[in-house]
């Protein structure tokens, strides 16, 4: 029995952590892409965490890698589907689910900057929190091709992953337990997550 107790306590293998790991934070934050409620920008800088307490070489790559690339997919596929509904008589229930999270006042927002500044609005959306969907929804109703989005939603994508595994490997710097390096880093990103709403509705 006791060892049963040991076997039940101890902390799995590196190499377990990543072969969960990474497939897990794979489809979460491809998930989270097509349905924007999961909060990707956290699971990322707690993925960043772990990798930073890991030994294994390019943990950190792996996490950026990982994560940049399930983004990107994850917009192209909501961005298909997008497509897809500004073409049919109906729309689709992906077109309207889009609508629903772009307010009017910030879609004009996003298609008076997406005209003035073209793609360059588009890598910026991913760094502002909630502006991602009136962006891809304004680059819907400009009809950009599936192509044009996609060079301009891969620097995008890259500058996300960055910006929320720095935060992480912050937070996991400041301390020797990974768990406390989760909870600041998921901290910071609701935080910011949550700062520019109360902004406006401060003004």
């Amino acid at each position: 029995m006791t060892w049963l107790a040991a076997a039940s306590t101890a902390v799995a293998p590196e190499s377990t952590q990543q072969a969960i790991g990474y497939p897990m934070l794979f489809l979460l934050v491809c998930l989270g892409a097509l349905v924007p409620v999961v909060p990707t920008g956290a699971l990322v800088s707690s993925a960043a965490v772990v990798g930073f307490h890991q030994t294994a070489p390019f943990s950190l790559a792996l996490v950026f890698v990982t994560a940049s690339s399930a983004a990107f997919l994850g917009d192209i596929a909501l961005y298909w589907l997008g497509r897809r509904g500004m073409g049919s008589k109906n729309g689709s229930r992906w077109l309207a689910a889009i609508r629903s999270r772009a307010p009017e006042e910030r879609l004009a927002q996003a298609r008076g900057k997406l005209a003035e500044h073209g793609v360059a609005v588009l890598v910026l959306s991913r760094l502002v929190p909630a502006g991602r969907i009136p962006v891809m929804l304004a680059c819907l109703m400009a009809e950009w091709p599936l192509r044009r989005f996609a060079r301009g939603n891969l620097p995008a994508c890259l500058a996300w992953a960055v910006t929320y595994q720095v935060i992480g490997i912050l937070g996991g710097s400041l301390f020797e337990e990974p768990w406390e390096g989760v909870v600041v880093a998921v901290a910071l990103t609701v935080v910011i997550s949550a700062a520019p709403g109360v902004v406006r509705r401060f003004r």
